[in-house]
């Protein structure tokens, strides 16, 4: 190349439509700064017509996204031959996170067959190959479109927020009952608004991931009362694969359907005519955001932090249930649970409710831009936390976790508000928990958000001493209860038992009533945390008018069911007991106290339950693990 040939950047977005569109801000900050240079951009086939025919770049290369989007795909010939042919360049850019190794390896033969001598991208300690990186400190640290902005500033861009842009094609205006095979488009002129709102609903999520989807049945609610309200034109948008059939079906006012038939330019063009865009997390979402027209975007696995609608300026709405879980995918460094949990509480607890809330404060000028529609549980108010491989430990006594415990029950319940008086997660953290957790990231996320972690277990007070950082001391959930009982029977603090094999709940609260005379314990049931009975036994623990829940469904199922219905529960708080209903009962007989006080008790429950052997093998793993770790 001779030496007045102009720069070649290369920049790589190989994601669907939702990170293309989010990449576009960085594509026009590079393009201002680098007039002069030929940009092109690798990108899916399915993606590519967000930024078709636009002057963000001179190029596009395209790949199949179903054949190239497995972290083996660049090893098969055909796509290797493809690879190579794409020329040299002086840069690559990867608007990608590196999130498994395997995959950034495919990146790094991206930049072989480039043959760049500047690489350039994010690194959370797999990018061996890039030549300039900024740190990746995980999703949701910064939004996407900032990442992205951030990583074209190291080539003298401007990082500063800048909207998203899109291709936009608005069709001939035609009626819905004209015929014809043309799209069917909003029957307003471009420019110009009718006296009637107009409202773009879209039931889908892309191909990605199926559990970021809401509830047919809520859309069409939600269709049919702004349609009542506001007289508002309501128009159904997306693919073939979406839910619109069902919230067709499920509509009671008449409604617009042009889902599947226009092209993405064509749907940007009839979403920037739109008032409204109700949607959960999708490419269509982020469509509705970069044309300009005001987002209600509905979240419940995907994390909000990293892919809300990039509206700088603009008006936007981000409504969540908050449970405790979510968003349980691509949270710091790790994918997560990618199609979120079998239960999906979290897009259940999103109500049309909260939906029409927020999106007649859009209507009516009274939200405002990021707003965000969600409940979430008031923080432990602690500041003596420390981690031990990755976990939060509370540094607090039982008398410490008592008064706090009677500070939350004194507290207004708010359900379903911002503040304080929500349900207060406690988790009984041990070894066991903390190795369950580096497997689990669903687990690890959830003892991160808790309220309240205790350190149950003599190891983790030997982790402490370790890091420099000791816990006053060991606060366990079967000796927990018990102390909770008694103060619950002096303050009438009302008690609910969940769980445990039949019949042993039952037995352990009689236990503590003869001990502790005037304990209430309002309710016991046993169930277990199937999704399909969680409705049910929370109205039954809601009925009950309880303060304090126990739940013994075993860890990390009884935290995780905790997680997910924190929101909705009435009391001031949840905590997973485990096995403690079992030494209460004297189902199962307690270490002796020698044994207790010498952190022997894992030794002799091994002997009464040998079964348990695989289970103690996490013990010897992280004392390995906590030695390793850097002090």
């Amino acid at each position: 190349m001779s030496p007045q040939s102009p720069e070649r950047i290369l920049i790589v977005q190989l994601a669907d439509i939702g990170d293309l569109i989010l990449s576009t801000p960085a594509l026009a900050a590079l393009r201002e700064a680098r007039p002069d240079a030929h940009l092109a951009l690798l990108t899916s086939a399915h993606a590519a017509p967000v930024v078709q025919g636009m002057a963000l770049v001179d190029e596009i290369f395209t790949f199949d996204r179903q054949a190239f989007n497995s972290s083996k795909s660049l090893l098969k010939p055909a796509n290797l031959r493809r690879l190579f042919r794409l020329g040299h360049f002086d840069t690559v850019v990867f608007l990608h996170h590196f999130t498994l190794r395997l995959g950034t390896f495919k990146f790094a033969l991206i930049a072989l067959a480039a043959q760049s001598r500047r690489r350039v991208g994010v690194d959370n300690g797999n990018g061996w190959f890039l030549t300039d990186r900024l740190p990746d400190d995980g999703f949701g640290a910064l939004h996407q479109a900032q990442y992205w902005l951030n990583l074209v500033g190291l080539l003298g861009a401007d990082s500063s927020p800048r909207p998203a842009v899109v291709a936009k094609e608005v069709p001939s205006p035609l009626r819905p009952e004209d015929e014809g095979n043309q799209p069917l488009v909003l029957s307003q002129q471009p420019g110009t608004r009718n006296s009637e709102l107009t409202i773009a609903l879209h039931a889908g999520s892309g191909g990605y991931s199926r559990a970021r989807r809401w509830d047919a049945a809520s859309f069409a609610a939600v269709a049919n009362a702004l349609h009542h309200e506001y007289g508002a034109q309501i128009v159904l948008v997306g693919g073939k694969g979406d839910d619109t059939a069902a919230v067709q079906a499920a509509l009671t006012v008449p409604a617009l359907d042009i889902s599947g038939q226009t092209t993405l330019p064509q749907l940007a063009g009839v979403l920037s005519q739109a008032d409204l865009f109700i949607g959960a997390d999708s490419g269509v979402m982020h469509l509705a955001a970069a044309v300009g027209t005001p987002v209600v975007a509905l979240f419940g696995p995907s994390n909000a932090d990293a892919w809300g609608p990039w509206t700088p300026g603009g008006r936007s709405v981000i409504v969540r249930s908050g449970v405790e879980c979510s968003p349980c995918s691509y949270v710091g460094h790790g994918i997560g649970l990618r199609e979120g949990c079998a239960a999906r509480t979290c897009m259940r607890l999103v109500t049309p409710e909260r939906v029409l809330q927020a999106a007649r404060a859009v209507l009516d000028g009274n939200g405002s831009a990021g707003e965000d529609f969600s409940a979430s549980p008031a923080a432990s108010g602690l500041s003596q936390r420390i981690r031990i491989l990755g976990v939060p430990v509370d540094a607090i006594t039982y008398e410490q976790w008592l008064a706090r415990i009677g500070e939350w029950v004194s507290l207004p319940r708010r359900v379903g508000e911002q503040g304080e008086g929500f349900a207060h997660h406690v988790c009984t953290v041990n070894p066991e928990f903390i190795m369950i957790a580096q497997r689990d990231p669903n687990f690890f996320n959830i003892l991160n958000r808790a309220g309240l972690c205790v350190p149950d277990g003599v190891g983790l007070l030997w982790a402490a001493r370790h890091r420099g950082r000791p816990l006053p001391e060991r606060v366990t959930g079967s000796d927990g209860v018990p102390k909770i009982a008694e103060r619950a029977a002096q303050r009438g603090w009302r008690l609910f038992f969940l769980g445990a094999a039949p019949g042993v709940a039952d037995k352990a609260a009689d236990v503590l009533r003869q001990k502790y005379p005037g304990l209430q314990v309002v309710g016991v049931y046993g169930g277990s945390p199937a999704p399909e009975e969680e409705d049910r036994i929370v109205e039954r623990i809601n009925a009950a008018n309880a303060d304090i829940l126990f739940v013994a469904y075993g860890a990390p199922e009884q935290d995780k069911w905790i997680a997910r219905n924190l929101p909705r529960l009435h009391v001031a708080m949840a905590m997973g007991v485990g096995g403690s209903f079992d030494f209460i009962a004297g189902v199962v007989p307690r270490a002796p106290l020698w044994m207790q006080r010498a952190g022997l008790e894992w030794l002799f429950r091994l002997y009464l339950q040998p079964w348990r052997f695989k289970r103690m093998l996490r013990l010897p793993r992280f004392v390995l693990a906590v030695l390793r770790q850097p002090v």
